[in-house]
């Protein structure tokens, strides 16, 4: 993860994050449920889709993709490869992988990857604090370029900086509430004029979204809010982390009814863009349903919100 801000009674998941190879990683989130960066993909699917049609994105790429608390490159192997998260989940259970040493792992992932790869996949560059999990999924080709920085505390490097003109969408599924408005004010602050690229996050609703929108508004990007739509995390880890989140969901004016309330985490999707970019395609068609059906959410047919 990026960084040590989670806080709101959220369970610390700190040691399978940055171990040699995510064997670990995959059999404790599988236990949980962990189901975001699948409910994920097709949005970010249908919203690089869209970068192509205004032309941002080049021609045999689906456009660079800068995936913020990357761990081991799950989004970018759900984007990158025809595999779902219980293909990942099967993969790294497989009996015959569990005795390997690391390094015979990261050959056998390189081949199984390089098995299941899109035509054409997008570029992704992946930033996160936990430097092991970055370089894991640098080697087996998940991650074209890996930064293991911590934009909470200091700049992008140069490396980071030098690959900022080529991202047309910035990605997060679970970092939100690690990181915080200084990461984004950090990378955006080094992104070239005159297009900034769209910010698309996946955002438990334990954890208030204002501070970066207004911080990406700064930057000329406006925010919407998938409204009437949220998406289910993971399974709560332990009876405190619910009642923490219950009492988060709650005290930010939230019904935890049908949610939080049934045993997980939600989340809340955000996309900002430029106003002109907003103008010429509202969220909801953008999506053109694809959210809806990725959350499985009893949603309300309510519009996006711009904040």
């Amino acid at each position: 993860m990026q960084g040590g801000n989670a806080g709101q009674g959220k369970a610390n998941f700190d040691d399978i994050y940055d171990k040699p190879d995510p064997r670990e990683y995959f059999r404790v989130l599988a236990e949980l449920e962990y189901q975001i960066p699948q409910r994920a993909r097709p949005v970010f699917a249908a919203l690089l889709a869209a970068r192509r049609r205004t032309g941002i994105a080049d021609g045999d790429h689906a456009g660079t993709v800068l995936d913020l608390c990357c761990s081991y490159g799950v989004n970018a192997a759900l984007l990158r490869c025809d595999l779902s998260m219980t293909d990942l989940v099967r993969h790294y259970a497989d009996p015959s992988l569990t005795g390997l040493p690391a390094a015979e792992l990261e050959a056998a992932d390189r081949a199984f990857y390089a098995a299941h790869r899109r035509p054409y996949p997008p570029r992704i560059v992946g930033v996160d604090a936990a430097a092991n999990a970055v370089g894991y999924g640098r080697r087996v080709g998940l991650l074209e370029r890996g930064a293991a920085e911590n934009l909470e505390t200091g700049p992008p490097s140069a490396q980071l900086t030098a690959t900022l003109a080529d991202v047309g969408l910035i990605t997060a599924t679970g970092g939100v509430g690690y990181i915080t408005e200084r990461t984004f004010d950090a990378l955006l602050r080094e992104t070239p004029a005159p297009r900034p690229p769209w910010v698309a996050a996946f955002v438990l609703r334990i954890f208030p979204y204002d501070r970066i929108a207004e911080t990406l508004h700064r930057h000329g990007l406006l925010t919407e809010e998938l409204a009437g739509v949220t998406f289910p995390q993971r399974r709560f880890a332990s009876p405190h982390e619910r009642d923490s989140a219950l009492d988060a969901v709650r005290a930010r004016g939230l019904d935890p009814a049908g949610k939080e309330d049934r045993g997980q985490f939600h989340a809340c999707f955000y996309l900002s863009r430029p106003a002109s970019d907003v103008e010429a395609e509202p969220l909801a068609p953008l999506l053109n349903g694809l959210a809806v059906e990725a959350g499985g959410a009893e949603a309300d047919a309510a519009g996006p919100r711009e904040r």
